[in-house]
């Protein structure tokens, strides 16, 4: 790939194949170099970009192999792939509400807010050093995917034009938002290096500009730009590793497998249930992408909580519903919801008292005094699914100890009440501190997701 064209990027910017089952690790993920001490603040900061992740995915703009996942500081987890030829190794955040992989690219790639003053460089994938990286062109049938659009124009490419072949105009930069940032680019056809086998014509996003968004993202949506449609992968299952909030070497798997024979087989112990077809809501498009589940009940302790059922199932006005999204750390749930669940939770904890200043540092509600507490005992919060699938809960999926560990909160959050109005989109998104110690199975050829408690290791 020429300098001369990625200069040029630069300057508009400014204005199916087949693999067997691969496993990969996954980790936990700190776009921060040096995050605070403070236990509160670092608490704080998740109850924040999980809101933030709400409110953008509420609101969208644009054979076995085994990967390892590994679990960071800031909240999200992260897998490590190869590209190009020959191949870049690049720590990518897993996300399963997103449509598009990208990467950091080129040697000025910049990121607002993303390192402090004598950070080490951001890790970045180089075109020039790769003799299989081509942009996009505009022509290309791909392009149209990244935008979500059929409607593309191409100035100058005629498609019934005899010249059309000698089309030179790239593929329109895309950008995207998330919740704590953005990334905008031009799109790459590259190889994609999975151990023994190379995917080639793979498209990814070459990022040149960023803002809080230091890592890349492996795209697992619903999208048909996304890694598993790319892949054609029938299935896809991780487990993720119990998290302290601090960076680890430790890691759990993720599984992708595009050679499952099994059909309807259920695996032993995992309990399904299944996708909703959810292409459209309110004309936003952004929103198949999502990993839509029927969520018929919330109970805490035993006792229903009383939900409206307009939110539960997602509407035609766009507003309602549950997704699954490995982006997020906390849980979302709109007021609507929450508010009923906390007060159905405070109402059954007798055994301590209001922690309501820790509420004040850390953004979560409930939290309780739990000082010198050898144990602790609070009400199971369990999800009923469509299905007969029933998430019961451990402590730890939705208990925090924060502090010094003498106060404990639930890691639920909601806008306050001077969130943002008219928002539509999910009412309730499952993050991946709900998802601990899971095995999580996305069984794209049944359109079901499976789950089961499982030690992560």
């Amino acid at each position: 790939m020429a300098t001369s064209n990625l200069l040029y990027c630069l300057s508009v910017l400014s204005l199916l194949p087949f693999i067997a089952s691969i496993t990969i690790p996954l980790s936990p993920s700190h776009p921060n170099p040096n995050p605070t001490s403070d236990g509160y603040q670092r608490i704080n900061h998740h109850v924040l970009s999980s809101l933030t992740r709400a409110y953008h995915l509420k609101n969208p703009q644009i054979t076995s192999t085994t990967t390892q996942i590994f679990s960071h500081s800031y909240g999200a987890y992260t897998i490590s792939l190869s590209f190009g030829t020959p191949p870049q190794t690049l720590n990518l955040v897993m996300d399963t509400a997103s449509n598009l992989v990208w990467f950091p690219c080129t040697r000025h790639y910049r990121c607002d807010n993303c390192t402090s003053t004598g950070s080490p460089a951001i890790p970045s994938f180089i075109p020039k050093q790769s003799s299989t990286a081509k942009i996009v062109g505009c022509l290309n049938p791909k392009c149209p995917l990244i935008h979500s659009t059929q409607d593309l124009q191409c100035q100058d490419c005629d498609s019934d034009s005899t010249n059309s072949r000698n089309c030179t105009q790239i593929c329109p930069p895309y950008f995207i938002r998330y919740g704590l940032g953005s990334t905008g680019g031009i799109a790459l056809s590259e190889n994609l290096n999975l151990l023994n086998q190379t995917i080639s014509n793979f498209i990814v996003g070459c990022s040149l500009t960023s803002s809080r968004q230091p890592t890349g993202i492996a795209a697992f949506g619903r999208g048909p730009t996304s890694l598993p449609s790319q892949l054609g992968l029938r299935k896809f299952a991780y487990c993720l590793i119990s998290r302290q909030f601090d960076d680890t070497e430790k890691s759990s798997t993720l599984v992708l497998d595009s050679a499952s024979d099994s059909g309807d087989a259920k695996a032993v112990g995992v309990s399904y249930t299944p996708f909703l077809n959810y292409s459209e809501i309110a004309g936003k498009n952004a929103f198949s992408v999502y990993y839509y589940l029927s969520l018929r009940s919330i109970t805490v302790g035993g006792q229903r909580v009383k939900v409206p059922y307009r939110f539960l199932v997602p509407g035609p006005d766009g507003i309602g519903g549950t997704i699954i999204d490995s982006g997020s750390t906390f849980s979302f749930m709109t007021g609507e919801v929450f508010e009923p669940l906390v007060a159905e939770f405070v109402a059954q904890v007798t055994n301590y008292s209001r922690a309501q200043d820790v509420e004040l540092l850390t953004g979560l509600r409930p939290c309780f005094n739990v000082r010198g507490a050898e144990t602790l005992s609070f009400p199971e919060l369990k999800f009923q699914f469509k299905g007969g699938a029933d998430m019961a809960l451990s402590l730890q999926n939705y208990i925090a100890l924060v502090g010094d560990g003498d106060a404990a909160c639930l890691t639920v959050v909601t806008y306050g009440s001077a969130g943002p109005e008219g928002v539509i989109g999910p009412a309730i998104i499952l993050g991946n501190f709900q998802m601990q110690n899971y095995h999580v199975e996305y069984d794209l050829r049944n359109q079901r997701l499976g789950f089961k408690q499982e030690i992560c290791t």
